[in-house]
């Protein structure tokens, strides 16, 4: 089993800012899969799919990004899954807009959301997959920048980067991360 988790906030005022772009990958997974978040578990929106006879769990919290770690704290301890099965999906303002990179571990990079998983884990050994949405210009407007949305000169690059990160996600769950990571950093 993999779980998929996309970082965002929910409800209707965030859903297009860039910090939902977790949100917006999963999204875009499970309508290629052909499933739907129907369950509510975990403190998170659930789908639940297969891939290539792989069980897959989509997973959304609804938390708000600085508490994700609750929810997939939850979803790691009643499923069950290994660490290194669970990927997490996540803006970063360090990465250029449109670029997508694949870890294996590492620290929060000031990603709050990042920083509550690790926290609520215990551990920095996960996989994520980080979406480059570009930074603010001066860091005291950052929080302005992650929650607003993508301008119209940005969009098609960054419906861009969502379909990568959509066909990335696929590939780990298919081929592993050392395998995906060599396709798509």
């Amino acid at each position: 089993m993999k779980l998929i988790v996309g970082l965002g906030n929910p409800g209707q005022k965030y859903r297009d800012t860039r910090h939902n772009a977790g949100y917006r990958v999963v999204d875009t997974l499970a309508a290629r899969l052909h499933t739907a978040f129907s369950k509510e578990k975990y403190h998170a929106l659930v789908a639940e799919a297969r891939l290539d006879a792989r069980r897959l769990v989509l997973m959304k919290p609804l938390t708000f990004m600085n508490r994700s770690g609750l929810a997939v704290q939850r979803a790691v301890r009643y499923t069950g899954v290994n660490l290194a099965d669970v990927l997490v999906v996540v803006d970063d303002v360090h990465l250029p807009l449109g670029r997508v990179r694949l870890r294996g571990s590492g620290s929060a990079g000031g990603h709050n959301g990042l920083k509550s998983i690790i926290d609520h884990l215990g551990s920095q050994d996960f996989p994520r997959l980080r979406l480059g949405v570009g930074s603010a210009e001066i860091s005291a407007e950052m929080v302005n920048h992650v929650l607003g949305v993508f301008a119209a000169a940005e969009r098609p690059e960054a419906e861009a980067m969502i379909g990568r990160a959509a066909d990335a996600v696929m590939r780990f769950v298919t081929d592993g991360l050392e395998q995906t990571m060599s396709v798509f950093n």
